[in-house]
């Protein structure tokens, strides 16, 4: 007999701003673990019930190594019998997740499980990123280790997207999601999460650290214009 899967609980933290946010200093296993455990209570279901947790990372290394999704899965008190497995699709490795989980329902027959997705610039993409590059692989193709934000200029070049037709999505990206945080329309998926952050000095360079509670996506910029957009360096 077929199964079907359904998504019967969503849960996600706000999105922090690398390097200078709210999660600058949360290791990677808490911040996933805040989405997770909260879906679980959404649910209304006992974590013992849960076959698998299935996470997606682009950047498994520093505080994301190591099987993230076990790793969350744990931190978020879930028993050690949960496992968990970690997926790197680029960009879509959230997504990818997901559809694990309903395929580990569909054809493996769980019951209950679990997908998702992390990232956590501020802690991976550092001066110490362990990154190595084999060279023969290099050498057969040379854009293996191409990152997202250079295949964008590739896609932009390849179709003739211009900088004006960029900044004008990028400023109805914005304003759009200004109007959205503003009329609430995140607010029943957001769960607030309260992390110590790191605070650098300007002047002195001293780092000293604080409790915050982040209950809203804090990388937008509500007051950007198109005049702004378009004094940015290229």
């Amino acid at each position: 007999m077929s199964r079907s899967a359904v998504i019967v609980s969503t849960a996600r933290t706000p999105i922090g701003r690398a390097y200078r946010g709210a999660f600058n200093n949360l290791p990677a296993p808490t911040l996933g673990s805040h989405s997770v455990k909260a879906a679980v209570e959404r649910a209304g279901i006992d974590g013992t019930e849960v076959a698998d947790v299935i996470f997606g990372a682009a950047l498994q290394q520093g505080s994301t190594a190591g099987n993230i999704a076990r790793q969350v899965a744990l931190r978020a008190g879930l028993p050690t019998s949960v496992s968990g497995m970690s997926l790197d699709r680029q960009c879509a490795s959230g997504l990818m997740a997901i559809a694990t989980a309903a395929k580990q329902i569909i054809v493996d027959n769980m019951d209950v499980t679990i997908g998702g997705g992390l990232e956590s610039i501020s802690l991976v993409q550092t001066p110490q990123m362990r990154v190595a590059m084999d060279p023969e692989l290099l050498a057969m193709h040379g854009d293996v280790y191409m990152p997202m934000l250079q295949t964008a200029e590739v896609v932009a070049s390849r179709y003739g997207i211009g900088r004006d037709r960029c900044d004008e999505y990028a400023l109805r990206s914005q304003q759009r999601t200004a109007a959205a945080q503003a009329a609430g329309k995140f607010d029943d998926e957001i769960i607030p999460v309260t992390a110590t952050m790191n605070v650098v000095n300007k002047e002195t360079k001293e780092v000293t650290t604080k409790e915050v509670t982040l209950t809203k996506d804090e990388g937008n910029r509500a007051d950007t214009t198109l005049e702004g957009l378009q004094s940015l360096n290229t």
